[in-house]
């Protein structure tokens, strides 16, 4: 937690959690995944000590999403090829919707455009973040990750 405001861009930070998170959902299913996505939720919102709860929900709302794409037979081709990264993309913003339009509650803007600005920003760059471990796996599972 202490490197991660290093990676900001524009004031955007990627979710280096997510990535793992669809991880475990790819390998071990939606249950699993869900019950990880609400500890490490949990774990942020202890570290962040604001909004007690919102990054727990959000999380385990985007690993049960991630857990949708759970199938035992395709795994390693998953996780090596670009679906990994729009599984990733997917859940972030999904993620992402659901912790800013509760965070932003209150704000004076338009409530819509500042959720989506967000969502989109952080996700393209947790998108980005996430091919390191797609081109991983493209190489340990010796799969083209354009398949």
């Amino acid at each position: 937690m202490t490197f991660i405001p290093y990676l900001s861009v524009i004031g955007f930070l990627p979710d280096i959690f997510l990535p793992w998170l669809v991880y475990v959902a790819l390998r071990r299913g939606q249950v699993e995944a869900t019950l990880y996505g609400f500890g490490v939720g949990f774990l942020q919102d202890l570290t962040a000590m604001k909004f007690l709860g919102l990054a727990a929900l959000s999380k385990t709302i985007c690993s049960f999403v991630a857990g949708y794409f759970f199938n035992d037979n395709t795994t390693e081709q998953t996780l090596g090829s670009y679906r990994f990264v729009l599984i990733v993309l997917l859940c972030s913003f999904v993620n992402d919707v659901v912790y800013f339009t509760i965070f932003f509650q209150g704000v004076e803007a338009p409530l819509i455009s500042r959720v989506l600005q967000f969502s989109i920003a952080s996700s393209i760059y947790t998108g980005v973040i996430s091919l390191l471990p797609m081109f991983a796996f493209s190489q340990k599972y010796s799969t083209s990750w354009v398949q």
